[in-house]
């Protein structure tokens, strides 16, 4: 915009807020570029609504869907599960430990779904407490074996369960239908844990998308009265779109094509390990889902983050937030926002310069587990009302 000389006309007193309102009637570029995105997104919803109805009026008029295709769906779905349920209980729980024992078993979730666990606890000696662990997007429990023996190894028991469509669980691979349902199932799982052992002290630890649903599902009351406190390792808090576009079609094409795959979504092989064997270890596990992320699945992460980062001053329980300063997956800026905004008279945070997202399958990882089991002590020491 041309410079106005304002010293040219009239007393300066009237000039002055005459060119500050014209210059605030010029639209700004970061406001056209919100309009084009808006119009877009209202086209684009126009175009699916219409393409939708007009094949559902095809459909119904001259050629109806192919008799049996929803049996046929469903079918490969549960052969899938039943796939993926047998590579989870092929998988090793126990190394050369033999202070430990583990197990698996099946635990039905509030909506009927069959969810795969496991179970790891000492041999001998009294448990000073449990840990359920929920783990992160496109992973599943067995991966955390080694983790387990270190803990048991310290005299805590662990629990954990795969989510819906991960791991030997329910569900189509790699997608959640809602992160309310790995919400409502994890409290479910920490009731059962809890009735299961009376009397034992029980964390609850959640990994990247696993955190955020660990810190949503501590909001809740009755979630949290049966807790001591919660670990988060490289939590998703807040999670962006790619393009502002995609922020705004989410909603609906999560609704329209909810199992639809972003092909440009696919993250297969991103660093979440400074340690080669590690990284291979994980994009080779035919457990780890490595295909495109599902829209519905997307939309998801979208909502609870944003939820979280608007709730973060409501959490109150005693937790500690642990994070690699380089990770490329999650911010970790956003573990220091929890940290400082919480309500918790508790808590703690750890930033591990230049790790990745995958904390527990660092090359210090036992150092990181080391931390955990330290915070826990010294939460089990403390009278926390």
């Amino acid at each position: 915009m041309e410079r106005i000389d304002l010293t040219t006309s009239g007393a300066s007193g009237r000039i002055i807020p005459l060119v500050a309102k014209v210059r605030r009637s010029v639209p700004s570029r970061a406001s056209i570029v919100r309009l084009f995105v808006f119009l877009q997104s209202i086209l684009l919803w126009f175009f699916l609504v219409l393409r939708r109805t007009s094949r559902l009026a095809h459909f119904s008029k001259s050629s109806p869907p192919p008799p049996g295709e929803g049996r046929r769906l469903a079918k490969a779905e549960e052969e899938d599960s039943r796939r993926r349920r047998e590579l989870a209980e092929a998988v090793e729980m126990v190394g050369p430990a033999s202070w430990c024992r583990s197990a698996t078993f099946d635990f039905v979730g509030p909506r009927k779904s069959s969810l795969f666990c496991r179970y790891w606890v000492p041999v001998s000696g009294e448990m000073r407490g449990i840990l359920v662990l929920i783990h992160g997007l496109n992973e599943h429990s067995g991966r955390y074996a080694h983790f387990a023996e270190q803990l048991t190894s310290c005299y805590f028991g662990v629990y954990a369960m795969d989510w819906i469509g991960h791991g030997g669980s329910d569900g189509l691979h790699g997608y959640v239908p809602s992160l309310n349902y790995v919400v409502e199932d994890t409290g479910a799982f920490v009731e059962r844990v809890s009735s299961e052992n009376p009397g034992i002290p029980c964390f609850l630890l959640g990994h990247s998308t696993g955190g955020a649903a660990v810190l949503k599902a501590s909001l809740y009351p009755h979630i949290h009265s049966m807790l001591e406190g919660i670990i988060l390792t490289s939590p998703a808090l807040r999670v962006k779109p790619a393009h502002p576009i995609v922020g705004a079609v989410a909603p609906i094409f999560s609704l329209v094509a909810p199992r639809y795959q972003f092909k440009g979504a696919n993250k297969r092989g991103i660093p979440v390990s400074r340690d080669p064997a590690a990284m291979l270890a994980k994009y080779s596990d035919p457990l780890v889902y490595t295909g495109p992320i599902r829209v519905r699945t997307g939309h998801e992460i979208l909502r609870i983050t944003s939820f979280l980062m608007q709730n973060l001053r409501s959490v109150t329980i005693p937790f500690i937030v642990l994070h690699g300063t380089a990770d490329r997956v999650t911010d970790p800026l956003a573990s220091q926002d929890l940290y400082n905004e919480a309500a918790s008279v508790h808590k703690d945070i750890r930033l591990y310069d230049g790790f990745l997202h995958d904390l527990l399958f660092e090359p210090e990882r036992d150092d990181i587990g080391a931390d955990i089991i330290a915070w826990m002590d010294r939460i089990l020491g403390k009278e926390i009302n």
